[in-house]
Parts: structure tokens; sequence; C-alpha cells
């Protein structure tokens, strides 16, 4: 297949390019002029797009040229410790509904787009697709609007939309500023890690576990909402401990430093059953997950 993958330069995008390339498709990489391609280096063949998406017109002509089967649609203002209520969102939001016309006018048949669990009602346990949301923060109400609004208008267009709620993500490649790799770093550096209670439970998935459930959503044509998730519940503080035993350094981390934060919701877990139920599967147990990406960032601290 033909298939577009914006923000294909960020940390699931260029995951979720890796994989495609790696199952034969041909994969365009929507990319803002300028910006950073470091993740992307060595996955090849992948067609370039060069286009910001504020340019409506310019990625109207670049996609009619290129004509893309389906589209994964990852752009989105992430900026850690920033993003949840930054005005940014209203113009993703904005953009993403502008790229939906787009990819009408250029035959694109299907859309996979990405939410959060955050836009759910995160006080009811596990939290499944027909749940009631609740969203707290700009980012979420931004994403569930989106999804909202997508879902109607693509039916009008001729489009089927996948909307993939992800829940908690880990793996190579991440922002250095995320809290897994903050912790790893600290690990390798042998340096104390502030850290709070880790009492809160939370649903890990693999960033190669997100791209194959990307691209198993493009691939099949799959219409409707999906949680992107392990389902497996696990304590923060277990999923610190676990790095701090596989780098050998346990002790590092302080936990209790920091305070709890009030807002955060203690149990944040999905039910990835009808995700599964396309045919994926996760390939990473947590486990494997965290020995496979503290081994990557060891990798880069030996170079």
């Amino acid at each position: 297949m033909r298939i577009l993958v914006t923000g294909a330069a960020g940390f699931v995008g260029a995951r979720t390019v890796r994989r495609l390339v790696g199952e034969g498709h041909d994969v365009g990489a929507l990319l803002r002029p300028g910006g950073q391609r470091a993740r992307l280096e060595g996955v090849e063949p992948i067609t370039p797009i060069e286009c910001d998406l504020a340019d409506q017109d310019a990625v109207g002509r670049a996609l009619a040229a290129w004509k893309p089967d389906a589209c994964i649609h990852l752009a989105w203002y992430a900026v850690p410790g920033k993003y949840l209520d930054a005005r940014e969102n209203l113009d993703c939001l904005e953009m993403s509904l502008g790229l939906l016309e787009v990819l009408a006018r250029s035959g694109c048949r299907h859309i996979v787009m990405t939410g959060t669990c955050a836009e759910y009602d995160t006080d009811l346990g596990y939290l499944r697709e027909s749940g009631p949301t609740r969203p707290a923060t700009l980012y979420a109400a931004t994403k569930l609007s989106l999804g909202t609004m997508a879902a109607i208008r693509a039916v009008q267009l001729g489009i089927t939309l996948s909307w993939a709620r992800l829940f908690y993500l880990y793996g190579p490649q991440e922002d250095g500023r995320r809290m897994v790799p903050s912790l790893i770093r600290a690990l390798l550096e042998r340096k104390p890690f502030k850290a709070t209670s880790g009492r809160q439970v939370r649903d890990y998935l693999h960033v190669d576990d997100v791209a194959s459930a990307l691209g198993r959503l493009a691939t099949t044509g799959a219409g409707g909402t999906f949680n992107v998730c392990s389902g497996d519940p696990v304590q923060v503080r277990d999923l610190m401990a676990t790095l701090g035993r596989l780098a050998g350094q346990p002790d590092v981390i302080r936990f209790g430093e920091l305070p709890d934060r009030d807002w955060e919701p203690p149990f944040i877990c999905g039910d990835s059953s009808r995700l599964r139920a396309t045919g994926w599967a996760p390939a990473y147990e947590l486990d494997a997950g965290l020995r496979q990406t503290l081994d990557w960032w060891a990798s880069r601290q030996r170079t």
C-alpha cells in the first residue's frame, strides 16, 4: 500500500515509518521543512514530503501528486511539560481537520488519527471505547473534539476513519525529558533519581507495538475507535524498580522524595480487546521491552 505518515520524524512516527517500510509498503513521510530528522536515519526507502501542515494548499498539491491509499496522522504539538494546556493544541485541531479534507481530494480512502487515553473519565476502572469521556486538559479536549468531528466528516467524505487512543508509551528514541528515558540516563550515570511514591497504576506499551497497531489499522481499513494499549496494569513504582534491577542500580531511585501529584488519576488501564480482534498482538512483554530500551540508551552512551 501507499501510506502517508504525518509527524514522521517524531517518537511514534519514526517507529511507524520504520515498521511500514519493513513490511514493504510505499511510505510517504510528511516532514516539516527544517525539522529534526535524526530518528529517521537509516530508514529507507521512503518518500520525503516537505510541507508544513499549516499550509493546506502546499499539502494539497503534494498529496494530489503522490496520492496515498491511507494515512496515519501523528503530527501534533507534544513538547514535554508544555503540551497539556498549550494553545498550539487548537492549531493542531484546525490543521488536522484541514488534512482530512485534503486527503479526501487526493483520493485517500482510509485515515488513522491518534487520540489519547486522557479523553476518558479515568475514575471508572478499565477503560473501554464505549465508556464515558471527561477530558481535563486542552490537549485531551482537542483530541476528543477531533475524533468526534472527524468521524462525522469522514462519513460525509467517503473516508474510513480509525480513531486510535494511545495510552502510555516507552521505547527507543523517546524524548529524553520524559520519565522512562530520564530514569534510564540517571541509572546509567549512577546519579540519584528523585521520584514520587510511584503508587499510581498505568498501562504501558512499547512504541514498536504501537507502530504495529497503527499499521494494522491502516492496512485493514478498520473503522471506529480503538484503545492502543497492553491491557496490563502496572504500578509506576514497579516499572521503575524493574529498570533499576536491569541496570544493576536499584538504589539510585529515591521513592517518595517528590510529592505525589493530587491531579494524577490513581488508575489508568485500557481494554485492548477491540484492537486485538483485528489480529494485532503486542510483541513485547514489559521486562523485555524495558531491557531493549535500556540497551538502546546504553549503546548511545558508549558512542
